[in-house]
């Protein structure tokens, strides 16, 4: 801050100490001055200068000082006070264009509230008409064509439940009911909405549930499993999946296995990021980057580690590590 003030008052220290030399040098060139009082007499307006310049630099400051501290979160109340016209010109400044952010982020705080409420009230009503198909489909004779249908009603009925889930992770954790949840109704639930997919591309699952029991949402819990399932599927071809739960250090671990194409090492980091899809299947448009992303963004309000193990070529393994019951005592009290 030192260095600031003494360039903002530039001009008037070398005004000051330019007429300083100019009192000297004319009592040096003029020898009826007498040039040792003159001497001692800038000496002295040198150091009440310097004074001054202390002086005016903890008042001047002040203000400034409490502009840089100041957390512009659009609070006023830790809003220095001006003391000079000039920071005063500056705080009434400073009030009247947080007061206009105010009004503004309020205005589109709401206009999203209602853009996500006509979304989701929109995707519940196409869920009506979707459910009218699925019968639909059911009903009809030819068996390849059914297949078909069913395949792309799949794909819309994932890509809806994508949509209506990322609008509700940012207030998950309103949503919420921790308890104690049996994993084998979700995941064998989850395997039954994928079934025409997998019977299509000759996928089958292998489950061996070791540990059934683990402390969680089932809600978010099976839009987790539905995103790693989906991927696994997606990926695979002709070959099983394999579900598998175990006990490690008291935590319950769930992985997921598939034997498709593999993740490139170098994509490896990049999975959870939105919107990413792939650097070696770049093209494929039928990829949106979301199902990893918002897995990880819903594990993480229910304690949930995802890892990843995966080799081009060989296959990928998502495992899931769920926390012990302490960590959730800030959540459910339990």
């Amino acid at each position: 801050m030192i260095k600031h003030f003494l360039k903002e008052r530039r001009s008037w220290i070398l005004l000051i100490l330019s007429l300083e030399f100019l009192i000297v040098f004319i009592a040096y060139i003029d020898s009826a001055i007498p040039f040792l009082p003159v001497l001692y007499m800038v000496f002295l307006s040198l150091i009440i200068f310097a004074i001054f310049l202390t002086v005016r630099y903890h008042k001047e400051t002040h203000f400034y000082k409490g502009l840089e501290d100041w957390e512009s979160s659009l609070d006023l109340t830790g809003l220095p006070k001006g003391r000079s016209p000039f920071e005063k010109i500056i705080e009434r400044s400073v009030i009247s264009q947080t007061d206009s952010l105010k009004i503004e982020a309020s205005s589109n705080r709401m206009t999203l509230e209602q853009e996500k409420d006509e979304l989701l009230s929109w995707i519940h009503e196409v869920k009506t008409p979707l459910t009218a198909m699925s019968l639909m489909i059911e009903r009809m004779e030819d068996s390849k064509l059914r297949a078909n249908l069913r395949f792309e009603w799949l794909r819309i009925h994932l890509l809806l439940d994508q949509q209506l889930h990322q609008k509700r992770i940012p207030f998950m954790e309103n949503d919420l009911y921790i308890e104690k949840t049996d994993l084998k109704p979700i995941i064998y639930s989850e395997i039954k909405t994928l079934q025409s997919w997998c019977m299509q591309k000759g996928i089958g699952f292998d489950v061996e549930l070791g540990i059934t029991d683990v402390l969680t949402d089932a809600k978010w819990l099976a839009f987790i499993l539905r995103q790693l399932l989906t991927n696994a599927v997606k990926y695979s071809e002709a070959s099983d999946i394999f579900i598998k739960s175990h006990l490690q250090y008291g935590r319950t671990i769930l992985e997921v296995t598939d034997f498709g194409r593999g993740i490139d090492p170098r994509d490896l980091p990049r999975i959870f990021d939105k919107g990413f899809t792939s650097t070696t299947k770049h093209q494929d448009s039928a990829a949106t980057g979301m199902g990893l992303y918002l897995a990880k963004k819903a594990s993480q309000p229910l304690f949930i580690h995802i890892e990843v193990q995966s080799k081009l070529g060989e296959g990928t393994t998502f495992t899931l590590i769920f926390p012990k019951r302490n960590e959730f005592l800030h959540i459910s009290g339990m």
